[in-house]
């Protein structure tokens, strides 16, 4: 497996080159990166969001008012929840360099004065954030690739019947992509992503040219006169602008990768402009011909480069699409080290890039569920819906948890927060309200993603705490073992190392190993491998070791829930701790439990099977933490639960 780079090693080179004069091309790099990885959602957008904002105001007023309306609210969308909301508050709340919901809930769950009510809120709040995002995570290949290929149909709609099998081919080969990482296609998103927003500026500009009176979309009060003329349809058709700020979790959750001055960078330079002309160029060319409502965006472009344009938007689509999967991988990797999900096995597909990685199991249930939406819904048109949930349901959840860092971690007053986090909060809860209406016409799809999602989640945190109850908690301690240490049977040579959860307690592997074998190692080592809610740990902090006497130690591994766990290189840092160890000659106990359904279980009967379920499929502690092979035994024993 390939070796990750220290991330507080890279960080501090990352700062040393932004005070050096490599500054300025150091910091062109990373934010012609963040425009390839992090805007790909957000910037694949004007391709389905106007034609359907158009389409939610139409009807209900003369298309004037419905096209100024709907660009209007899109525009001013993007300014105050990317531009202000993201770019301004959101981003400054970074969990030690890192973003995301999982760090920011752990950023909030960091805070002084919170009642314990409120830290099991916000651990709710971070596992529905998850749920919501594997749902994006579905969402989003499936109406980015079908909304591309549909740009076929425009100039030929006899290959409108093509239009599902191309993105079920594009679509398979991408997930095929997957285990052979991104670091090649990954050099190619920044340059590509900029002739794409080039080609949004310039088409979007040229449409402008030559009818400038949408111009005046710029003024709110366009997009505010629909709520005056027409509530109702109005409020409707929120449910359907939302959808040109989807991809805005992505450039909270890669600030770690980036930085947060690139990010922004790439978003007022470059995307925000660019998205703005091509919004503008795509209600000019509706008011010049309100029939091209059926792919505005498409209509851009001269007949000449129609198809080229297609190429251009189904490349930049999958690039979206690549982003989201990566970041589910991400997520999912961050899950498994916080004991969220059963240990998945998580490869690492570059030696240099951190947080490239490739997880099989969530990537073939990504794929089987991506294929199973696009032959449901099959057209973007569809699929909008389902997309606007997951993106609004994801946006409210981390105003939530930001109400909490502004108050507790910012100090911000009531007044000031009452202006900021809860206008935001306001605009949060009239998409979600908006697009709630939709349930029915396919919002449910992310919603029962999610719930599937935390039904599993839910059930493998509780179902570990019922376990860790029912195995420990009513051993035998430590410090009594210890004292009668001296009557142990025969002491072999070499060193043995009991991989417990638990320090307090001897381990039951090794009152297994002496019942069986009734003999000591000379040497014996209680090791504890510790997660915690920080993203990263330097490795001067990576042990602690304590002497118990005897021949016996205690070594607790500690890593930040970016870090991967890999035991052997974390016990090479022993010796300066006054413990020397020789893997060669030492050998790791494992305990493992074959489960059994007991008659008095402390969760709900499907909830145990469930559990059982999800306990015989994760990955085995040898494999997870990197022991090597040849030196691991288990000891294996049946626990009802």
């Amino acid at each position: 497996m390939a070796s990750v780079p220290n991330q507080a090693t890279t960080r501090a080179s990352n700062t040393a080159a932004h005070s050096s004069k490599g500054f300025t091309r150091h910091e062109a790099a990373l934010t012609l990166g963040a425009l390839g990885v992090v805007y790909g959602d957000i910037g694949t957008s004007p391709i389905y969001a106007v034609r359907q904002s158009v389409l939610a105001t139409g009807g209900a007023m003369p298309a004037d008012f419905a096209i100024m309306g709907a660009i209007s609210l899109i525009l001013w969308a993007l300014t105050i929840i990317v531009s202000i909301k993201y770019m301004i508050f959101v981003l400054r709340a970074d969990h030690r360099g890192e973003g995301g919901v999982l760090a920011l809930a752990a950023f909030a769950h960091r805070s002084h004065g919170l009642s314990r009510r409120t830290k099991s809120i916000i651990g709710s709040f971070a596992v529905m954030g998850l749920a919501l995002f594997f749902g994006d995570g579905l969402l989003t290949p499936a109406i980015s690739v079908l909304s591309a290929v549909e740009g076929l149909q425009v100039e030929e709609p006899s290959l409108a019947p093509l239009v599902v099998p191309f993105s079920l081919i594009i679509l398979v080969g991408l997930f095929m992509m997957q285990s052979r990482g991104t670091g090649k296609l990954g050099v190619l998103f920044g340059p590509i992503m900029i002739i794409w927003f080039t080609t949004l500026a310039v088409l979007g500009g040229m449409a402008v040219f030559k009818n400038p009176m949408i111009l005046h979309a710029l003024n709110p009060y366009y997009g505010l006169h629909l709520f005056i003329i027409e509530p109702w349809s109005a409020f409707v058709a929120l449910g359907s602008i939302v959808l040109a700020v989807t991809g805005v979790e992505t450039l909270y959750a890669d600030i770690g990768h980036f930085g947060r001055r690139p990010i922004r960078m790439a978003w007022l330079v470059i995307a925000y402009p660019a998205l703005i002309l091509n919004y503008l160029g795509q209600g000019a060319v509706l008011l010049d011909d309100p029939s091209t409502i059926r792919q505005p965006f498409f209509e851009l472009a001269p007949g000449s480069l129609h198809y080229a344009l297609v190429g251009l938007a189904t490349m930049a689509t999958i690039i979206a699409s690549q982003a989201t999967i990566s970041g589910v991988f991400s997520l999912v990797q961050q899950a498994v080290q916080l004991g969220q999900l059963p240990r998945m096995e998580i490869r690492h597909t570059s030696a240099t890039e951190f947080g490239q990685v490739y997880i099989p199991r969530a990537n073939f249930l990504m794929l089987f569920g991506v294929i199973a939406i696009v032959l449901i819904f099959k057209s973007s048109d569809a699929l909008a819906a389902a997309y606007g949930m997951a993106v609004v349901g994801m946006m409210t959840l981390t105003t939530a948890l930001l109400l909490i860092v502004a108050k507790k971690r910012w100090k911000m007053s009531t007044p000031a927060i009452a202006l900021t986090i809860g206008v935001f909060f306001i605009v949060d809860l009239a998409f979600l309200s908006s697009v709630s209406l939709k349930l029915f016409q396919g919002a449910w799809l992310p919603l029962a993603i999610a719930i599937v999602v935390f039904i599993f989640m839910d059930t493998w945190r509780v179902g570990r705490r019922v376990l860790t109850d029912v195995m420990y908690g009513s051993g035998l301690s430590t410090d009594r073992f210890l004292e009668r240490a001296d009557k142990t049977p025969i002491r072999v040579a070499g060193t043995a190392i009991f991989v417990t959860p638990r320090l307090d307690e001897v381990p039951g592997s090794m009152l297994h190993n002496l019942k069986h074998n009734k003999v000591l190692h000379e040497r014996v080592i209680f090791l504890r491998v510790d997660v915690q809610d920080i993203p990263y740990l330097p490795a001067e902090k990576r042990l602690t070791v304590h002497k118990l006497g005897k021949g016996f130690f205690s070594v607790e591994i500690h890593y930040g829930f970016l870090d991967t766990p890999n035991v052997p290189r974390a016990l090479e840092g022993a010796r300066s701790h006054g413990l020397s160890i020789d893997l060669d000659a030492t050998t790791f106990f494992i305990r493992r439990e074959t489960l059994v359904m007991s008659q008095r279980s402390r969760m709900r009967k499907w909830r145990t099977k469930l559990f059982m379920k999800l306990y015989g499929s994760a990955l085995e502690a040898a494999q997870f933490y990197h022991l090597p092979a040849g030196r691991v035994v288990e000891l294996g024993s049946q626990t009802e639960i």
